[in-house]
């Protein structure tokens, strides 16, 4: 392999051991070494992959997070051309990605929390980039709110506390209840205006 192949490689093989330690036992409790002898690389090697242990947790975040917005994205595309058809293929898509892999859930709403000032900005700009596709889906449609980004700013947040309780209940709410609560939410808070009366 070339310099530049094996500089790749090692940096694939940091992200997945990152991927299965910051979600367990987390961020916080894993270590460079830690990290180093599941890739199978030398603590010099690290560095030249990544500036440290919070550089290596933002490019795996940024990763799980456009992987999200690209599956959401494609199933809003092809839902329904209503409010209710695209909230619920884009509710349902983003559910059933993001708790296919216990790991990625974790990373995204979880680990994400706890490191600290550590992924302030990754998280910001993903709570972003997903409160625009939410205004984008329902921009065709009229509604009762009077900020449609501060609605889609709450509605990504609710879906975010949902993922969070399934990940840290004991009693696990069943996939197809939090799709539809998360559905209920966003269409009570993104709906059209009641014009009856």
């Amino acid at each position: 392999m070339s310099a530049e192949q094996r500089l790749a490689d090692r940096r694939e093989r940091l992200m997945t051991a990152a991927y299965t330690l910051y979600a367990k036992p987390g961020f916080a409790a894993t270590t460079i070494e830690r990290l180093c002898s599941e890739a199978r690389i030398s603590n010099r090697a690290f560095y030249e992959c990544f500036g440290g242990r919070e550089e290596l947790l933002q490019a795996l975040h940024e990763r799980c997070v456009e992987e999200s917005l690209a599956v959401v994205t494609k199933a809003v595309q092809e839902a329904p051309n209503t409010l209710e058809g695209r909230v619920k293929a884009g509710i349902r898509a983003y559910i059933e990605f993001t708790t296919a892999d216990w790991r990625r859930a974790r990373i995204m709403h979880v680990e994400v929390r706890r490191s600290g000032d550590v992924l302030t900005t990754s998280r910001q700009r993903a709570i972003e980039d997903f409160a625009r596709l939410v205004e984008e889906a329902s921009s065709d449609f009229p509604q009762a709110a009077p900020n449609r980004r501060l609605v889609a700013l709450g509605v990504v947040g609710a879906l975010q506390e949902l993922l969070i309780e399934w990940l840290l209940t004991d009693d696990q709410p069943h996939i197809d209840e939090l799709v539809d609560t998360a559905v209920h939410i966003f269409i009570q808070s993104l709906g059209a205006p009641d014009t009856a009366g």
